[in-house]
């Protein structure tokens, strides 16, 4: 399924490192997830408000389908959502994207399987309300799959 930007309402830049960067002059396919990551903490701290210190969010599942490949001269940008949210699991959909003149192009989609975590007692945990409701007001009550 092709992502429409217009269901997107948080974007961050990306900062492309020169160790980002491979021997055949594009993004390592292994930096993809530090870019979502970043992004998707990002979004946690701006958008939700996210006390990870309080609450600890664990990563169960990645996907990332290579689209186009980035390289170093390029200015990239990575939209962040949550699409799915469930008792203790919620899945944030990425989208990395080149600025060119001509507007943005999609190079990369992810989908990171987040996991509501205590990391005292080592175990998954419901995901606190204030988070819960933060990420459905945030990202439109219409757009998430809410299966709790």
């Amino acid at each position: 399924m092709a992502e429409k930007l217009t269901d997107y309402k948080y974007k961050t830049p990306i900062e492309i490192r020169f160790s980002d960067v491979d021997s055949v002059g594009h993004v390592n396919n292994a930096i993809y997830l530090t870019y979502f990551e970043f992004a998707r903490f990002h979004y946690w701290r701006d958008m939700i408000d996210w006390n990870l210190r309080e609450n600890g969010v664990i990563v169960g599942r990645s996907e990332v389908n290579y689209l186009k490949q980035i390289t170093l001269e390029d200015k990239i940008v990575c939209y962040v959502r949550t699409t799915r949210i469930g008792n203790s699991s919620f899945d944030v959909m990425h989208v990395l994207v080149k600025v060119t003149p001509s507007g943005e192009e999609i190079c990369t989609t992810g989908k990171t399987v987040c996991i509501s975590y205590d990391y005292k007692t080592n175990k998954s945990v419901p995901i606190p309300e204030r988070e819960r409701h933060r990420m459905i007001e945030f990202d439109e009550p219409r757009l998430i799959l809410n299966t709790n």
